[in-house]
């Protein structure tokens, strides 16, 4: 097989780049290793950025998502007690964030990609990327039963923290820059309409807890537990039972109840690979960067990737230039970093640290308060939250 940009990955980052370049007329063929079942019923992320719902309407994959995304005003703080509405809107000059699962958005990308785009193959394995120093980079793929070759002018490593494509770079050439948080995620599923409006950040003595939703009658909720933890280990009336305690505030609200649907456990670290390029081979996504999903930055630092390098193959397909891609790496790390810096405040500051002192918890709440008693210090988080401006 032969095309201009091999895509390795069929998630959000590879489909999305797939579409910006059918749009201008870039040929590209994309590898999915996985059952097309299973990209679709994956849970991931739900919150998406300004910035996010904007390339989405671009490439035309927002119908469903301008049908039924939720559109969120801001975000509620609460400690010690007390509740702080944080307006986006009125702290960014009128930016909001989205809820529409990660889920939802793949079945759009991989139905328009069937339907009009170019090949999206699934159960096609990547074994390696070869020659990405050359001009014609070579995927090696498993695809029914037999092994075959994509041979590019450029390959894109959409494939996550757990795919090859991150394998091809020299090692002497590469920086990993990783940190492992000492506690995790219990995350619910529940069939039970949100208690809330907007998203609840909780911050108590005895752990972070977050309500968010997947729809007006499906609420998903987190809870901080240790590593090492088992969803078995939390029956349902347990987890009601702590994040009703947790989410408590001196005030009338309730916690609604319902059947959990789902429950896993998600370890929290950051991770940052440089450089996201080498030769004719680029990483975007999970593939070069990691980052725990408090700031709700993983699926939007993506899209952002894919939204410098889809300029980039842009630039280059109108004029010839090479100009973007030779600066795509520093591009996009800047912004990374930035998402990375502000995923560990908001982690650092929400959660129970394991062996923590009263220090440690005094600043947090210190932290706290800053954001909710001061305009410059809550628009600060608005801005981070709602997303920073592409760096281009």
């Amino acid at each position: 097989m032969r095309t201009t940009v091999g895509i390795i990955g069929g998630g959000p980052a590879g489909l999305l780049l797939a579409r910006l370049l059918h749009r201008v007329g870039i040929d590209c063929v994309v590898l999915e290793a996985r059952t097309r079942e299973y990209v679709e019923h994956r849970q991931r992320a739900g919150m998406l950025e300004q910035g996010t719902v904007d390339a989405l309407r671009a490439c035309g994959a927002a119908a469903r998502l301008e049908a039924e995304g939720l559109v969120h005003q801001g975000i509620e703080l609460r400690f010690a007690g007390e509740r702080h509405h944080i307006d986006f809107p009125v702290l960014t000059g009128g930016r909001t964030v989205t809820i529409y699962a990660q889920t939802e958005i793949v079945k759009d990308l991989v139905a328009l990609q069937l339907a009009d785009g170019p090949p999206l193959l699934f159960e096609a394995q990547a074994l390696a990327v070869e020659k990405p120093e050359s001009e014609q980079p070579v995927v090696r793929f498993l695809h029914e039963g037999r092994e075959q070759t994509l041979t590019c002018d450029w390959v894109a490593g959409c494939d996550g923290f757990h795919g090859i494509s991150r394998d091809a770079f020299p090692a002497a050439t590469s920086r990993t820059y990783a940190h492992d948080y000492p506690y995790s995620w219990l995350g619910v599923l529940a069939d039970v309409a949100p208690s809330c409006d907007e998203l609840i950040y909780a911050r108590g003595e005895n752990g972070f807890a977050l309500h968010s939703m997947r729809s007006p009658s499906v609420s998903r909720l987190y809870l901080q537990v240790p590593n090492g933890t088992e969803p078995d280990d939390w029956p349902d009336d347990r987890i009601w039972d702590e994040l009703a305690a947790r989410f408590a505030i001196d005030a009338d609200w309730t916690l609604g109840r319902g059947p959990i649907t789902a429950k896993s456990v998600t370890p929290m670290r950051s991770h940052v690979h440089e450089p996201m390029r080498h030769g004719r081979l680029l990483l975007a996504g999970d593939a070069a960067h990691i980052v725990p999903p408090t700031g709700a930055k993983g699926l939007n630092l993506a899209v952002s990737d894919v939204r410098v390098l889809g300029r980039a193959f842009a630039e280059l397909h109108r004029t010839g230039s090479e100009q973007l891609l030779d600066s795509y790496s520093e591009l996009c790390l800047d912004r990374v970093w930035q998402a990375t810096r502000f995923s560990y405040d908001m982690t650092r500051m929400l959660h129970a640290q394991p062996n923590g002192d009263a220090f440690e918890s005094r600043m947090q709440l210190a932290r706290l308060h800053r954001i909710t008693a001061s305009r410059h210090a809550a628009a600060e988080l608005a801005a981070n939250y709602t997303g920073l401006p592409l760096p281009l």
